[in-house]
């Protein structure tokens, strides 16, 4: 019964891990809160403005409004993807050199 379960969690374990490795890598950014919207967040961090969007599964914790400093946990997703410059291989030459 033991061994059963302890191959049972085991196996839970290793079905989960190509789900957790396949997470993209998560950030911070820590600032003032600039503007508001339902769909955007804008923080200050040092000198720069940064505008980060969101969405109703946002999760917030606390009273969020102007002028709030903030921790924001993001991740970068990629909206689109544009190949530039991509040249054919060369050909190869024909036939052997030699005798």
């Amino acid at each position: 019964m033991l061994k059963k379960s302890i191959l049972a969690t085991a196996l839970a374990i290793l079905l989960a891990l190509p789900v957790l490795a396949a997470a993209p890598k998560t950030y911070q950014v820590t600032g003032p809160v600039l503007e508001l919207t339902n769909d955007t967040i804008t923080v200050k961090k040092g000198s720069e403005r940064w505008e980060i969007a969101r969405d109703a599964a946002t999760k917030v914790t606390g009273d969020l409004k102007v002028g709030a400093k903030v921790t924001i946990e993001y991740r970068m997703t990629a909206t689109s993807i544009e190949v530039k410059g991509e040249k054919a291989p060369p050909a190869k030459k024909g036939g052997k050199k030699g005798s």
